[in-house]
């Protein structure tokens, strides 16, 4: 399974990419590949506000229905609109094209209470 060093992850399987205060989110390969064939992704509207461990949308595969949580608060400033009509690239490419959305990080939160890629990896493999 890929876990990129460069990312943080939490122990529901979804990894995030901080830059400049906003927060890429997405699944991990691990999550794609425990799900299957995924064939329906549901995202929040943009604008919309979470807070951390809310539900952000849902990932569907033919196996089961999977809650995304976000890892973070903030408010949505993007979506993956092309997974509506290619839900496939979750598992084609989880940490570039199958990215799920980008929130605007609240209150300054950097990440750092979120998993390294060790810890991460040993979260799997246990």
């Amino acid at each position: 399974m890929e876990t990129p060093e460069t990312l943080r992850y939490t122990d529901d399987h979804e990894w995030v990419r901080l830059e400049d205060g906003r927060a890429t989110i997405g699944i991990t390969d691990f999550a794609q590949s425990a799900l299957g064939d995924v064939v329906y992704v549901a995202l929040p509207e943009v604008g919309t506000e979470v807070a951390r461990g809310a539900t952000l949308g849902e990932v569907e595969s033919t196996k089961s229905v999977s809650e995304v949580y976000a890892p973070l608060a903030g408010t949505v400033v993007a979506v993956n609109a092309e997974l509506s009509s290619v839900p496939e690239r979750l598992n084609a490419d989880p940490y570039g094209l199958g990215w799920l959305c980008v929130i605007e990080v609240a209150g300054g939160a950097d990440g750092t209470d979120l998993l390294d890629a060790e810890s991460y990896r040993a979260l799997t493999q246990s």
